[in-house]
């Protein structure tokens, strides 16, 4: 059952992931104006491009949730799966709740970020090199970018470029770790 496990849990990861970048980019082209420097991601979640949007992070976070399941059979790894779960379930959050809901968008976009991040670092354990450490610095280029972010130093990029830079690592971590998984 551990290979089939495994194979599910990439799978859910890599095309939860793949899915989610794939619906960003088609909402960023429906969204008249919109400014990948000056808007928040979320500012797609609300206006033409909201259903696209909502439903793809929705979508994304209940398939991370899922793998976390099948990564605590293959793996064993306590810490892991419910590091996974919470990013999950942050993640499926943003998709419930939009900027409409200010406070309760903020507390799960902080819980998606955050654990998205504590994933990719603590998942060293469970990969192998090169990855492990690719994982390690994605991880951490995350959580800076979180820090930066929230204390709004942008570094140029804009508050939309800077929230990228946070979101980014841990969604292409997500495709390649459940890449990984497959082979």
């Amino acid at each position: 059952m551990e290979p089939f496990d495994k194979k599910l849990a990439g799978s859910l990861l890599f095309a939860g992931a793949a899915q989610f970048l794939v619906a960003m980019i088609i909402a960023e082209t429906l969204y008249p104006g919109y400014s990948a420097s000056l808007n928040y991601i979320s500012d797609m979640g609300v206006g033409p491009s909201a259903l696209i949007f909502n439903s793809s992070v929705f979508l994304f976070g209940l398939a991370i949730i899922v793998s976390s399941y099948y990564l605590q059979r293959v793996f064993r790894n306590l810490l892991i799966s419910i590091l996974v779960t919470v990013a999950g379930a942050g993640a499926a959050g943003v998709g419930l709740f939009t900027e409409t809901v200010p406070l309760l968008h903020l507390i799960f976009s902080f819980i998606a970020f955050f654990f998205g991040a504590l994933s990719e670092i603590a998942a060293y354990r469970i990969q192998k090199p090169p990855l492990s450490y690719l994982s390690v610095i994605m991880g951490t280029a995350s959580l800076l970018a979180l820090i930066l972010f929230a204390t709004k130093n942008d570094l140029g990029l804009g508050i939309g470029g800077m929230e990228r830079m946070v979101a980014y690592p841990i969604i292409l971590w997500a495709i390649g770790f459940g890449g990984h998984l497959l082979g």
